[in-house]
């Protein structure tokens, strides 16, 4: 089937919708969502059952820069500085040296197992040295599954402030490929000049948005996501005009933006996490529709054994390596290193020498595509039962949705919070006007067998209660605990 303007609405729709609702069985059975984007658009394809004839690397790439971007600045939007502060250094670590470990200790197990050069090698390893979180949190939600201590908001830093790293390499080092006078020393001040641009636009840009957003005031509030956006692209188009590093500025910016107080932040914060998975599948789908499964198959031994070194050396090599002189117990290197999982970036990474025209580049796309497959379904199905093996796993308590939405900015006073009635609780059985609360304390709401209730003091709290409790005092949410669960605190003899 040839790709037109009369069909292609019709054909991506399809894709996405079959592609949502796979993710959501497989999501359960612990197969990454990834995996099932994947398996679309390579079935979707011309090898495959739909038969599309696609092979554009040039319209993939860019789609999959705009997509990363979007990814990108969702994930720093969302990355909150109280979280990553204790890990700051841990993660910067690893996402630049760890990053450039894996790129060499995989280049130079390449080499010696194949008739790939060094510097080829180094391209492959530089390719595949970035990390991708998202698929990774998303097995463990689905099997209700969190981490102990730091290890979480560490491995998010990594994911989301490795791919500039990863992105200067693999343009350092297919620049070497392409220009036989080049050396890798004329690297050094490439690196600094990207790094340091980055850096700057980032956070100053992020500066700017904030102002922007507060100060502009327009008229339809469904503008702020669209200037968002265009901020968004602004800040990656520009830093890479002055030669700077576009993914690490987008990402600075949106950590700069999301950890101050801005208007309509969460419904923006809302927008582009829904932007963001979109993005992720439509950029999952195109890349399985750019690959030749029956291109692939000649590669896969040699991409089976780099996954399997990469996954069981060169990755953990550089996690203990990189983590040596820090606080932390091998246990948690080890699932540190187990989390290293491969998602689309590196895919996209490798059109670049694609479209440089480097020699064996077609080979070193079809070996990448496979290593992250094979990093995806071996890796991405395990995560769960290492976590537990490493005593490292605790099970996740999700909030209560409630039927209503408020958004409260960072300096407005009150705090929301939800306190469950169990079996110890003293209040059931009891009105809420019997309860003592504070004056300045409000239960909002009461969720009871998932129907909502609008309280008045009347109201008679029952076992299995939540209540949505409104306070604007800081210490309110302990002495209100105090109250339902003492005793004494209402009275009681």
């Amino acid at each position: 089937m040839i790709l037109t303007s009369e069909n292609i609405l019709l054909i991506g729709s399809i894709l996405l919708l079959l592609s949502i609702l796979a993710s959501k069985t497989t999501g359960k059975l612990g197969v990454p969502a990834l995996v099932i984007f994947l398996v679309m658009g390579m079935l979707a394809g011309s090898d495959g059952i739909g038969g599309i004839q696609f092979d554009d690397p040039n319209l993939a790439q860019s789609l999959g820069v705009i997509a990363l971007s979007f990814i990108l600045f969702s994930g720093g939007l969302e990355t909150k500085w109280e979280s990553v502060k204790p890990v700051l250094w841990q993660g910067v670590t690893l996402s630049t040296l760890g990053v450039l470990l894996t790129t060499v200790s995989l280049g130079l197990f390449i080499t010696l197992i194949s008739d790939f050069t060094l510097t080829e090698g180094l391209l492959i390893g530089a390719i595949v040295s970035s990390t991708d979180a998202a698929a990774v949190f998303t097995i463990l939600r689905s099997k209700n599954i969190g981490l102990k201590g730091n290890l979480r908001p560490l491995l998010e830093l990594e994911s989301g402030s490795n791919d500039p790293m990863a992105y200067f390499l693999t343009i350092g080092i297919t620049s070497l490929l392409v220009d036989k006078d080049a050396s890798f020393a004329s690297l050094i001040p490439l690196f600094f000049q990207q790094m340091i641009i980055g850096a700057l636009a980032g956070f100053l840009l992020g500066k700017l948005m904030t102002w922007t957003l507060n100060k502009i005031n327009l008229d339809y509030d469904g503008l702020y996501p669209v200037l968002t956006l265009a901020l968004v692209f602004f800040t990656y188009s520009i830093t890479t005009f002055f030669s700077g590093n576009g993914f690490l500025a987008v990402y600075l910016s949106a950590i700069i933006l999301g950890n101050q107080n801005f208007i309509h932040k969460k419904s923006i914060i809302r927008f582009y996490d829904g932007q963001a998975w979109l993005m992720q599948i439509v950029m999952f789908i195109t890349l399985g529709l750019l690959v030749f499964p029956k291109q692939m198959l000649p590669f896969i031994g040699t991409g089976l054994v780099i996954a399997l070194f990469l996954m069981f050396a060169a990755r953990p090599l550089a996690v203990f390596l990189c983590l040596l002189f820090f606080k932390m117990k091998n246990r948690e290197r080890l699932l540190i290193s187990w989390v290293g999982l491969r998602g689309a970036v590196p895919i996209v990474f490798a059109t670049y020498p694609l479209l440089q025209g480097v020699e064996k580049s077609a080979m070193i796309f079809n070996i990448v595509f496979f290593i992250v497959l094979a990093s995806v379904i071996l890796q991405g199905t395990t995560i769960p039962i290492v976590a537990k093996w490493l005593y490292l796993f605790k099970p996740i308590k999700f909030k209560t949705r409630y039927p209503l939405e408020l958004e409260m900015s960072d300096n407005f006073k009150n705090d929301l919070f939800e306190i469950e009635i169990n079996e110890n609780s003293n209040a059931i059985g009891r009105q809420i006007f019997q309860l003592k609360f504070p004056k300045t304390s409000l239960i909002v709401l009461i969720n009871r067998n998932d129907k909502y209730i609008t309280p008045s003091g009347t109201t008679t709290i029952l076992q299995g209660d939540k209540l949505l409790i409104m306070s604007d005092k800081k210490n309110s949410k302990d002495e209100i605990k105090e109250i339902i669960f003492n005793d004494n605190a209402m009275g009681v003899k």
